[in-house]
């Protein structure tokens, strides 16, 4: 079965003073050498961008050129995939709210668990806990 990274993953991969830095990044590197087929969802790629690149958020914001570049040699690579919502996501959006009720800082959570359930990619990078609410996610913290 196919993977995702969340955003926070490329962050801490993009961010040279976190302690999750040197984990983040060997992991991504891994990822990104492949074989396996990775899927970067959009809602996880404007994340990082909006985060990369914010002066209040991030500590040392990254240009909107280099977060761009990034995302560029991600995507660059023949077996990362961006798919986008398709006929099935509202259906699936529904089915896990069902369960969880996303509300605030969920909604973007359930999205990416829409995308992953729609296309069936069931493993997720992420440290963000958030991800093991909604049935049929299997959830890695590489950070564990």
């Amino acid at each position: 079965m196919s993977i995702t990274v969340d955003a926070n993953l490329l962050l801490y991969a993009s961010d040279t003073s976190s302690t999750f830095h040197p984990r983040a990044a060997d992991l991504l590197t891994r990822l990104a050498d492949g074989p396996e087929i990775v899927y970067l969802f959009w809602p996880t790629i404007m994340a990082y961008l909006r985060i990369s690149t914010h002066p209040s958020v991030f500590a040392r914001p990254l240009a909107a050129s280099e977060a761009i570049g990034n995302i560029d040699q991600l995507l660059n690579r023949p077996h990362i995939r961006t798919p986008s919502e398709g006929e099935a996501f509202w259906s699936r959006y529904k089915d896990l709210a069902a369960d969880v009720t996303p509300s605030g800082n969920l909604v973007p959570d359930a999205h990416v668990a829409a995308l992953m359930v729609e296309h069936g990619v069931g493993t997720i990078w992420t440290r963000d806990r958030d991800f093991r609410k909604f049935r049929g996610i299997r959830v890695l913290d590489p950070f564990e």
